[in-house]
């Protein structure tokens, strides 16, 4: 069994974040996904419009995720990918470089993000249409 494992917020669930995941259980045979806890998005400054449980519910849903975990703080990728016996750890390109001291514990690829989405431009998006009906 090949365990791959990647992290994020996977607010405001697109396409992009489909893509992602189907890329990553592409590398190996059964996916981990580390979700951000509410608290934790706190911490990095971040608000989701769906709590922790509803976005867990969402990502459980699709058929390439094969378990989810909260992602309580920065520090625990390595317990993580130790504690787990990951082979592969995905994240996106906009963290290239982040996460290279993992590749002593597994191999660390980061994949191309879908260029024309992203949960804060859809965040944006939908400001400025709420705007517009003012």
């Amino acid at each position: 069994m090949i365990r791959v494992i990647t992290y994020g917020t996977f607010d405001l669930l697109h396409y992009g974040h489909i893509h992602l995941l189907r890329r990553a259980k592409e590398l190996g045979t059964y996916l981990i996904v580390g979700l951000s806890t509410d608290q934790f998005n706190a911490v990095k400054g971040k608000t989701s419009y769906f709590s922790y449980e509803h976005r867990k519910m969402l990502l459980e849903a699709i058929t390439y995720v094969d378990e989810v975990i909260p992602e309580e703080c920065w520090e625990q990728k390595e317990r993580d990918v130790i504690e787990r016996n990951v082979n592969i750890l995905v994240m996106g390109d906009d963290w290239k470089g982040k996460f290279d001291y993992l590749k002593r514990f597994c191999k660390v690829v980061y994949l191309p993000r879908t260029p024309e989405i992203s949960t804060s431009q859809i965040k944006m998006d939908l400001y400025k249409l709420g705007s517009n009906m003012l």
